[in-house]
């Protein structure tokens, strides 16, 4: 499988895992009263000074133990800039990463690539490509990702409509990929255009490997007045027939909150940030626990922290701000954004089933 696209990739950025140090964790006070899952993994060097030993942290070159199941080639040296038990975490380009994985190996990709509108994320991102190339650059780690999927993996790529358009088009003609789902995440935010309507959402793809491995049904409260505490819709009169765990999740989610407060975003970081709920969605959704999570696009580290959090593993990759995601999965000083979403893990019955109303 190759990109369709004839531009020329310009592959001179790849940097050789030899030349990724090493880098140290936290210190032992730090990760002494955090629970396992939690704490880095390190070794100690130690140092004679003459007049005594000294001891610093260094990372551990292996990762967590199912490190060595994932790796094309078991000598790799790629040294994870922080790793728990579950998971990974490499400082550099994603592709470092991707092509070193063997095929079939990850369960779900969740890709939150820029977006090509010329922000500043770091002095080693390149945000301002042509609409061609940047297109074509999309298409060549896409073609990683796939290859890396499991059969009924699940593939979801976060950006902006005029782009996932696009690049849905490609993994479903080029890449064979069997698209799911179209998914509308409302946004707040963004200002009118003069011309043109009111842009009022990003676009989360979400495609498989073929029929889908695993996917669990998400149910969301039932809706209901804040100042009288009815209900805002009657449902056609079929509001007994409602599960009692809540309405089927839609494929337009207009309740994923921004991330802007202290208490949920590094200050380290100014670029956006995805909530919690949105990614906790995503996993939900389509793994199950003990599962393998990548994301090829670390950004604020939010997809390893809610893996840490339901139980997944993970690797990922981060390009200019590696350290703030190593802080952030070290101190577990970011706050979640509150979920009410409820797992519904009975197959027994399906939405619709009876006849007349949906049972939604």
């Amino acid at each position: 499988m190759t990109p369709r696209s004839a531009v020329a990739l310009d592959t001179s950025r790849a940097v050789p895992a030899s030349a990724y140090p090493a880098v140290p964790m936290a210190d032992a006070a730090s990760t002494a009263d955090r629970p396992p899952d939690h704490q880095a993994r390190f070794a100690w060097d130690h140092t004679d000074t003459g007049t005594g030993t000294t001891a610093t942290p260094r990372a551990m070159n292996a990762g967590p133990a199912f490190i060595d199941d994932v790796w094309r080639d078991a000598a790799s040296t790629l040294q994870p800039a922080f790793a728990s038990v579950r998971g990974a975490l490499f400082d550099g380009d994603c592709m470092d990463l991707l092509t070193r994985l063997r095929d079939d190996c990850v369960d779900t990709v969740f890709a939150d690539p820029p977006f090509n509108l010329g922000k500043k994320y770091g002095k080693r991102t390149n945000d301002a490509r042509r609409d061609d190339e940047y297109v074509a650059w999309c298409e060549f780690w896409l073609t990683e990702c796939v290859r890396v999927l499991r059969p009924g993996g699940a593939l979801f790529v976060y950006n902006l409509p005029r782009w996932n358009v696009l690049l849905g088009a490609f993994l479903a003609r080029e890449m064979e990929m069997t698209f799911r789902h179209w998914i509308a995440v409302e946004m707040s935010a963004c200002l009118p255009i003069a011309g043109r309507l009111h842009p009022s959402h990003y676009s989360l793809l979400y495609h498989t490997k073929g029929k889908p491995r695993v996917f669990r049904r998400i149910r969301t409260p039932i809706a209901i007045c804040r100042h009288c505490g009815g209900d805002i819709k009657d449902y056609g009169g079929h509001r007994k027939a409602l599960n009692p765990k809540g309405i089927t999740l839609k494929d337009v989610w207009t309740d994923v909150p921004p991330v802007r407060h202290a208490r949920y975003k590094s200050g380290k970081r100014k670029a956006n940030a995805l909530s919690t709920k949105l990614l906790e969605r995503v996993v939900e959704m389509s793994t199950e626990p003990g599962d393998l999570v990548l994301d090829p696009f670390g950004g604020s580290g939010t997809t390893f922290a809610v893996c840490e959090d339901r139980g997944r593993r993970w690797l990922g990759s981060e390009l200019d701000v590696a350290d703030v995601i190593v802080e952030r999965l070290s101190s577990g000083a970011l706050a979640r954004h509150d979920n009410t979403d409820v797992l519904d893990t009975d197959r027994g019955v399906a939405d619709g089933a009876g006849g007349g109303a949906q049972e939604d």
